[in-house]
């Protein structure tokens, strides 16, 4: 399928300054701002479709979704995950090895949505959606419930098209910022963006934990000076102190490869028991 990009003929564009309005029905946003009455952070839970199987997947998602994960991330499995470790990429070689194909992405988001009350989101590179057609795919990830994409690999100035086809159907854009982004490159992130914003940043080698926050923190900052619609923060968390330390000034903490761990470890019952842990609920006695 070939793909030609004309942004001076987009509605929407970086060069012209012009972004679609804020999503007014943002699931995202309106979970990021239930947590926040409820005085806590969000906890966002990520997994790949399809691995070990598609449905241990699912039933490991929903079990996020029961146990206190009030955003799902899932991901799409892609050949050239650049932005994965280690732990996520042999998750998704797995999963399409065994045949993941993006029905079933759509499958899980529709079940999971149907089972939990958990908010659930996409992480997906760009040449998935332009193979399915990015009308097609934000139609149907809309149909089956789903919220919006994460989008690693597609920055603002390119995404024209998912501006116009995410306003369509009402999902939410979900960008990436990092320390190394300037204050001009911020506000475009930020305008761009709807529901949250996803700060990139890195843990670093043991020991330099303190130096690592610090630059998440102010990476948070500066997100909401540009006026982000939300930052939320990945700093490779596995610990509820982790959330407890993050959740004090971002609006939202990400948890991905700790999850894959422990469905790769313990299937669907242990991603159910660290998600209780990382929300801060008392774990049922045996």
């Amino acid at each position: 399928m070939s793909y030609i990009y004309h942004p001076d003929q987009a509605r929407y564009s970086v060069r012209k300054g012009v972004f679609p309005a804020p999503n007014p029905d943002s699931k995202l946003a309106a979970r990021l701002a239930a947590c926040k009455a409820e005085g806590r952070t969000a906890v966002i839970g990520y997994l790949p479709v399809g691995f070990p199987t598609v449905d241990e997947s699912i039933e490991a998602a929903i079990e996020m979704g029961l146990n206190g994960a009030d955003i799902i991330e899932l991901g799409l499995p892609y050949s050239d995950p650049v932005m994965d470790g280690p732990v996520i990429q042999r998750a998704t070689a797995q999963a399409i090895a065994k045949g993941f194909r993006t029905d079933d992405l759509m499958r899980a988001v529709r079940e999971i949505t149907q089972a939990t009350n958990a908010v659930v989101v996409v992480m997906t590179y760009w040449n998935p959606v332009l193979r399915r057609g990015i009308d097609r795919f934000a139609q149907e990830l809309a149909a089956a419930g789903g919220a919006g994409l994460i989008t690693p690999d597609l920055v603002p100035d390119e995404a024209s098209d998912w501006f116009e086809a995410s306003e369509k159907y009402g999902l939410d854009r979900i960008f990436l910022a990092a320390p190394s982004s300037s204050p001009e490159r911020l506000k475009i992130i930020s305008q761009a963006s709807s529901g949250f914003v996803y700060a990139v940043s890195v843990m670093g080698v043991t020991g330099a934990r303190s130096s690592v926050s610090t630059a998440a923190e102010q990476l948070v900052a500066d997100l909401r000076e540009a006026g982000a619609p939300a930052a939320c923060v990945g700093l490779g968390v596995s610990r509820r102190e982790h959330v407890e330390e993050i959740g004090a000034y971002a609006d939202g903490v990400i948890v991905g490869t700790a999850l894959v761990k422990a469905l790769a470890e313990g299937g669907p019952d242990a991603v159910g028991a660290l998600t209780r842990e990382l929300a801060g609920r008392e774990v049922k006695a045996a």
